[in-house]
């Protein structure tokens, strides 16, 4: 059989070979000729990195985060304890990376009076009880760090107010593209952090953050919306901040006012009459 084959194909070689030369020269130039184009094709096209593109648009998101001299506002927050719940108005008021200003206005017993006053810099924290018993306490900032259940600095948490991302790392572990938006998963040291962008103007849509310690089970997940122009920013009118481990607590931040450097509107003063605890 093998020998069959072997004659079978020797004899259509040399049919081939009887044919007119120039045909077989032109048949020849146009199997090189489509050689030569598909070569071309292949070396043109280009390589993508897409981690590299991933990481020029979060640099980009970097660049978006506001910067300010002085912010004032009215916000309307909610706020979902284990314990309690409570719906006050509070006005704020920062001077950047200095001093942040909270006056809380809320319902007592049928009557919308100032409850708290709060002073925060980078290593102290001062609150301030005007309705009822009145009295004055003096913490360090680690007393911010139990009251929001997260690792904040000073700067964080004037991040969190100003609606700045927080908890950004270069470290890229993943991404993936889900309709119009973009989500990035970063590795950090304190928290795995998948945050959700609009992939046409780059703005965050959405954190959640997963602490690396599974001991610990903690997450946060912050939403932002409701943006609107401010100068050269974008400015979320809207947050959720959800943070949960051993409780849950959510609060709700919708600004009804905000201003961008202008002279600080509500400035606490602390009393020297209140009784200091």
């Amino acid at each position: 059989m093998k020998y069959v084959s072997f004659l079978f194909f020797t004899g259509i070689a040399i049919m081939q070979a009887c044919k007119p030369v120039k045909k077989v020269q032109s048949i020849q130039a146009a199997i090189a000729k489509k050689d030569t184009v598909q070569r071309i094709l292949v070396k043109e096209v280009p390589s993508v990195d897409s981690v590299a593109i991933v990481t020029e648009i979060m640099a980009k998101v970097m660049k978006q985060r506001i910067n300010f001299a002085t912010f004032n506002a009215k916000i309307k927050v909610d706020y979902e304890g284990v314990e309690e719940s409570q719906h006050p108005t509070v006005y704020l008021s920062m001077r950047k990376d200095s001093v942040i200003f909270l006056q809380v206005v809320g319902n007592f017993l049928g009557i919308t009076a100032k409850g708290m006053e709060v002073k925060i810099t980078k290593d102290s924290v001062v609150v301030i009880k005007e309705f009822g018993e009145k009295w004055v306490k003096n913490r360090s900032f680690t007393y911010l760090q139990d009251v929001t259940e997260l690792p904040v600095d000073f700067s964080t948490f004037q991040d969190l107010l100003i609606g700045n991302p927080v908890f950004i790392s270069n470290n890229i572990a993943s991404y993936k593209v889900a309709n119009q938006n973009l989500m990035v998963l970063m590795l950090g040291n304190l928290f795995k952090h998948l945050i959700t962008l609009d992939n046409t103007d780059q703005k965050v849509l959405h954190s959640k953050l997963d602490d690396v310690d599974l001991s610990r089970n903690r997450t946060c997940d912050i939403t932002f919306a409701n943006y609107v122009p401010a100068g050269d920013y974008q400015f979320a009118t809207f947050r959720k901040i959800s943070v949960a481990e051993k409780s849950k607590l959510d609060i709700t931040l919708d600004f009804k006012q905000f201003k961008f450097n202008e002279d600080l509107k509500y400035i606490v003063n602390i009393p020297k009459n209140y009784k200091r605890l």
